[in-house]
């Protein structure tokens, strides 16, 4: 298969797009994971829309707009996760919810024609413009700026809270500078494979690093060049059978994702076997 397809400016920019959200995934998906933030990432991703139908009903900038509304949800989640743990779920869930309906609202009460849903339901990968990879390129390099400097912090936080007091992490701070990071990602995220499947990109790559590596740092890399080859194979997709794009991308990660549970369960299934037999005669 001959890959001209990336002669055309509009698929150039939909691939670099995504590479750069699946390193940007790669790390804070894998951190997400490591620290249990997947539900709260969701509820990010949800609330989010508010901040879309903000941003067309006052006719500002998508990354703007957008931006500011998720990390109000996010800081907001994140207050509530910090100090009353017992409620976080509901209270997630809440803000969740509120942030879809007043995107909603926004946009009903926007003048003119309605915004196209779909591309912010599914993404717009082939629209992105180069401003928004500029941003992208900046987000990336401030996130592999941050996720170096606090990567022992990271480490001890992903493996226990109270081990990474004792340690002298500053808990409460971290928390709440990977929460703004996840914001950020998740805002990128919808740019590319849209709102309802933003998780997807963030937790499948990850999900399938944790199994065949032991690290943190190895699982970041591994869930970047994952989220490359699921972008990329993505695309092409999409390109060939004229399908939505993001669809695309979380499919062949979908893809991929069983294809690791079937691997997992063919290299475990020998072990298992020896454990088995070996068990009578230890006996």
């Amino acid at each position: 298969m001959e890959f001209t397809i990336f002669e055309f400016d509009f698929m150039r920019n939909a691939l670099l797009a995504g590479l750069m959200v699946s390193f940007i995934c790669g790390v804070m998906g894998t951190l997400a994971v490591a620290n249990r933030l997947v539900f709260l990432s969701g509820g990010i991703a949800h609330a989010a829309y508010g901040g879309i139908g903000l941003a067309y009903l006052l006719r500002v900038p998508y990354l703007l707009g957008t931006l500011s509304f998720s990390l109000l949800a996010a800081l907001t989640m994140a207050v509530v996760s910090m100090n009353a743990k017992h409620r976080a779920d509901a209270v997630i869930g809440a803000i969740w919810a509120v942030g879809m309906a007043l995107g909603i609202i926004f946009i009903d009460l926007a003048p003119g024609y309605p915004a196209d849903l779909m591309s912010y339901l599914f993404g717009s990968i082939l629209a992105v413009p180069v401003s928004d990879l500029w941003v992208m390129l900046g987000a990336a390099i401030a996130i592999a700026a941050v996720a170096w400097f606090y990567y022992a912090d990271f480490l001890a936080l992903s493996y226990d809270e109270e081990f990474a007091r004792l340690r002298g992490v500053p808990v409460r701070k971290l928390y709440f500078l990977l929460v703004i990071l996840l914001s950020v990602a998740v805002v990128l995220t919808i740019r590319v494979v849209g709102l309802i499947l933003v998780i997807a990109l963030l937790t499948i790559p990850p999900f399938i690093a944790e199994k065949f590596t032991r690290s943190l740092l190895g699982m970041m890399a591994w869930s970047c060049v994952l989220g490359a080859v699921f972008t990329t194979a993505g695309l092409v997709l999409s390109y060939y059978f004229n399908l939505t794009a993001g669809a695309c991308i979380i499919l062949a990660a979908g893809s991929g994702f069983f294809v690791a549970l079937a691997l997992e369960r063919i290299l475990h299934c020998p072990r298992a076997a020896h454990a088995h037999a070996a068990a009578p005669q230890q006996r």
